[in-house]
């Protein structure tokens, strides 16, 4: 008979009985703890990330919306003060453009000349803001850099012969009156983000030099709250 040798490996340990360790048992109980701890916080999560999003989002939309007031408010005093000076210039151009009217003086058409050089520079610049602001101010720069090709045609054309001048005074006509065209229309867009920037009305229009099927101002008093 062979010796006998120590139990096999599956033998259960007899001091325990098979039961788990006191380590093991508080291991086992602490288990399910934890993981309600870790669900919990789980869902804690899920419900708070999206209110905070939500928070942040609003914080950059107020921010933004700030930031276009100003702009708004801003552009539409660079507006009054060209208006201003294409009213007192077209006024002689026009003048000067009419039927059998003489030429402009030579002290004219250089002021003139300087007048649409600041206003060129005053809406030269383009800071990002909103769609709607950004096409006013590029509709109100387009309009400026027409009238300043128009003073500087007219300038060309005194330079020609008397015979020659018509038809190219005659472009001049045509090259101011789309510019003023295109100034109403981007006086209609700054009137309404006025409105929507809760300015109320701001009409910054030509008057009576806009021309024929220019835009004019919708008859509401200034400042008043758009409907």
């Amino acid at each position: 008979m062979s010796p006998r040798t120590g139990p096999p490996s599956y033998t259960r340990n007899r001091a325990t009985g098979g039961r788990p360790a006191k380590g093991q048992l508080a291991l086992i109980l602490l288990l399910p703890v934890v993981l309600a701890g870790l669900i919990g916080a789980a869902i804690g999560y899920a419900v708070a990330a999206p209110d905070e999003t939500e928070a942040a989002v609003d914080r950059i939309r107020a921010e933004e919306a700030r930031r276009d007031v100003a702009q708004i408010t801003e552009l539409t005093a660079q507006a009054r003060t060209t208006a201003a000076e294409l009213e007192a210039l077209l006024g002689e151009l026009d003048a000067a453009l009419a039927d059998g009217a003489p030429p402009a003086g030579t002290d004219q058409v250089p002021r003139w000349q300087a007048t649409m050089r600041a206003a060129v520079e005053r809406h030269a610049d383009t800071p990002s803001g909103t769609t709607a602001t950004n096409v006013a101010r590029g509709a109100l720069r387009g309009a400026v850099d027409g009238f300043a090709a128009a003073v500087d045609l007219y300038a060309a054309a005194q330079g020609l012969p008397n015979a020659d001048r018509p038809p190219v005074l005659a472009l001049v006509d045509r090259q101011r009156t789309g510019a003023a065209t295109a100034w109403s229309v981007a006086a209609a867009q700054l009137d309404q983000i006025n409105i929507d920037a809760g300015n109320g009305h701001q009409h910054v229009y030509l008057g009576g030099h806009a021309g024929e099927g220019a835009f004019t101002p919708d008859g509401a008093p200034e400042g008043e709250p758009g409907g």
